[in-house]
């Protein structure tokens, strides 16, 4: 059994209800990539102000790997 589709799918289905060339659907493509990589840069900037996260907390947790 299949979920049903979400809010973003329904609209996106309507949306684009026709045929796209490649270059224009490539286009699409890139600007949902950046939005979507707008909102996680958003959180994740919230997270670590949350956190209080700097570059050396980074860097240890980069460390901590190597060892």
């Amino acid at each position: 059994m299949n979920p049903a589709l979400t809010n973003v799918q329904i609209e996106l289905l309507n949306t684009f209800a026709y045929q796209l060339p490649d270059e224009e659907l490539s286009e699409l493509k890139q600007v949902l990539t950046h939005f979507f990589a707008q909102r996680i840069r958003k959180r994740t900037d919230n997270l670590w102000q949350e956190k209080g996260y700097t570059q050396e907390t980074m860097n240890s947790w980069l460390n901590e790997e190597n060892q």
